[in-house]
């Protein structure tokens, strides 16, 4: 499954739109009024799925992911050097990125590939592509994919 995330251009707060593979609409994501990110998920008709809300007081960026009403777990930025590792606390789950901090690859407990997710350059607004390798793990993909995308909004000072 390949998903497609792209910043909103004009809003106040962290929007976004995700496409599928064809250019229909599958998820939307509105940023709310909070201390620290909070990134609210509905699909395209609307209905709620769950957030990304940022705990503050950390040394690292720190997210929790709500499917629906539950806390199902959180991602953790680890220190690392050269680039980027995060710590998934769901089933396993570790993310990776490369030097650059723009492609990464999610990995379960096994090591086997989840998804990729790589940001694409010359865009007005943050574009990435998610390759999702079980459809049932989109949410879980575009969850991390926004923590990601705020910590390291974060990390620059926007």
């Amino acid at each position: 499954m390949r998903l497609i995330f792209k910043q909103r251009l004009f809003s106040w707060f962290d929007s976004y739109d995700i496409f599928d593979e064809n250019g229909s609409p599958v998820f939307s994501v509105a940023g709310r009024l909070s201390w620290g990110h909070r990134l609210e998920i509905s699909d395209a008709a609307g209905s709620y799925l769950g957030m990304v809300k940022e705990e503050l007081f950390h040394f690292l960026p720190c997210f929790q992911l709500w499917n629906a009403e539950c806390c199902i777990g959180n991602v953790r930025r680890e220190f690392s050097f050269f680039h980027p590792v995060y710590h998934l606390d769901y089933q396993g789950w570790r993310v990776e990125g490369d030097f650059m901090a723009w492609d990464y690859d999610v990995t379960d407990a096994s090591g086997r590939a989840v998804a990729h997710l790589s940001k694409e350059l010359f865009h007005l607004t943050d574009t990435y592509v998610l390759e999702i390798a079980e459809a049932q793990d989109a949410l879980l993909v575009l969850m991390i994919a926004l923590a990601i995308d705020a910590a390291n909004c974060s990390s620059q000072g926007g």
